[in-house]
């Protein structure tokens, strides 16, 4: 589409296989291929080669594969990944000291697996030669950061426009995680308060009432949010109304004034301050980048 829109090929690519037949993607379709990564061609002006993972990943790496990836890592060629193919990288050694992007389903297992790779929430991650995006439509998001760098914001407005792609995310945007994925079924009670949360974002309510909701005591509802989410409940609370303020800064037109009311800050001037705290820059600024 880049290409459509720009009115030249800027882009060319070629879909590679370990054999170099067919390969059936995890959900049955068959996908043709180009060649086989042992073929003379595979690498010819090749400037970026993508992993493209799909379920039950960590028992479809073959030596073969990893050992060709360090081959094309010492080529000077960069290297990517799309949801769990990170994991290829990772046990090849290739992600060790980089930062990452995984599925939310995968985080916890790729930390625990490789502590030398950096995992983050964001939806995309760029680190100097490896480019990893966590899955789902987020390809599309890391792909037109690259069009917009390369062909300038035109062309990538251009291309999101013509995939009625309403918001192009950025590589601060962070996955939001299924709380009941983190938690699993060891707290229900906190399960509920973090819903009372979300429910309640431009009136706040207290953590008095969240607990009494909750059948628990400040003292018991602070220490499940300390337990499981490392901050306390306040701090939680903060981080989904600045989200949702972020959401609505990106989204509408909304003066600060406004989305400050509508996020249950007491004045636009606290809601800058909270906002810049957490971020590290202003709304305004949110804004206009």
């Amino acid at each position: 589409m880049a290409n459509r829109i720009s009115g030249e090929q800027v882009y060319t690519w070629r879909t590679l296989s370990e054999t170099g037949q067919p390969v059936t993607a995890s959900d049955g379709i068959s996908i043709n291929v180009d060649c086989g990564i042992n073929d003379p061609r595979a690498l010819d002006n090749l400037d970026i080669m993508i992993v493209c993972g799909g379920w039950n990943v960590e028992q479809n790496s073959t030596p073969a594969v990893l050992r060709w990836l360090r081959t094309v890592s010492q080529t000077g060629i960069s290297l990517g990944a799309t949801c769990t193919g990170s994991f290829l990288l990772a046990r090849a050694g290739l992600l060790d000291g980089y930062r990452c992007s995984v599925h939310w389903e995968n985080i916890g297992a790729l930390t625990d697996t490789f502590p030398k790779v950096h995992v983050s929430r964001s939806v995309y991650t760029i680190d100097r030669d490896r480019f990893t995006c966590s899955g789902g439509t987020s390809p599309v998001d890391m792909m037109l950061h690259f069009v917009s760098a390369q062909c300038g914001a035109v062309v990538s407005a251009g291309v999101a426009e013509q995939f009625i792609y309403d918001r192009i995310r950025q590589s601060s945007d962070r996955q939001r995680v299924p709380l009941k994925h983190v938690v699993g079924n060891q707290s229900a009670k906190l399960i509920i308060a973090v819903e009372l949360m979300e429910a309640n974002v431009r009136e706040t309510i207290s953590q008095s009432d969240i607990a009494a909701y909750t059948d628990l005591s400040r003292r018991q509802l602070q220490r499940l949010f300390q337990r499981y989410l490392t901050c306390t409940p306040s701090r939680y609370y903060l981080q989904i109304r600045l989200a949702r303020a972020r959401e609505l800064l990106h989204q509408t037109s909304m003066s600060l004034v406004e989305i400050s009311n509508l996020t249950g800050f007491v004045s636009s001037s606290h809601f800058s301050k909270s906002f810049k705290e957490h971020f590290g820059h202003s709304p305004s600024v949110e804004r206009q980048q």
